[in-house]
């Protein structure tokens, strides 16, 4: 049995991609796994690190529940829409803020700490997008997810990252969309 998180980087309430982390959630429930949904849209927390890694910026109410979940959890999957190329600043600003207390330790060792402070979790992340996905992977050569997984997850020691990219989210069908929120509950039911 996995202990899962589950962030929703998308700033909406009720988006195509909250839906596709409550299918996630879902499978993860009938797998008999540990799971947890946090949308980020629904959250109330500063997604800004305001001094950097100066001084520790205390944890709103949501994010310290987010950030508990997380540290106890072994799988960790982000769900977010590209906009802009990247991954939204709610949720950029979220991973900066759920790490920034071990960024601080490391920091404050002389950078003697491992910077793999999150060995022994895995990832799934799920990205919506509105041009197809092949397109994006080809020629844009992912560059959202590559930053994700090389510069951020991997950096810091999550091991496996997996990958799931949908594209063309505006323009498929609602059969089409049905089918995807069943792959990822599949997805989620085997925790991977």
């Amino acid at each position: 049995m996995a202990k899962i998180v589950i962030f929703v980087g998308h700033p909406l309430r009720d988006s195509f991609c909250a839906a596709l982390g409550e299918a996630y959630l879902r499978g993860a429930q009938e797998g008999e796994h540990s799971a947890q949904l946090f949308v980020l849209g629904r959250m109330k927390f500063d997604a800004i690190l305001r001094e950097g890694c100066r001084r520790l910026q205390p944890l709103e109410a949501d994010l310290a529940h987010a950030r508990d979940a997380f540290l106890a959890s072994d799988h960790v999957v982000f769900i977010f829409p590209l906009w802009c190329g990247d991954m939204p600043a709610i949720m950029k600003g979220f991973i900066e803020r759920l790490v920034q207390p071990e960024l601080l330790k490391i920091q404050e060792s002389g950078d003697e700490a491992n910077w793999k402070v999150f060995w022994g979790k895995s990832s799934r992340v799920i990205m919506t997008m509105g041009m197809p996905g092949w397109f994006y992977r080809y020629y844009y050569g992912a560059h959202a997810l590559k930053l994700l997984r090389r510069n951020i997850l991997h950096f810091m020691g999550i091991k496996p990252v997996r990958s799931k990219i949908y594209g063309r989210v505006t323009a498929v069908s609602a059969d089409t969309r049905k089918e995807w929120l069943r792959e990822v509950e599949a997805m989620g039911h085997e925790a991977d």
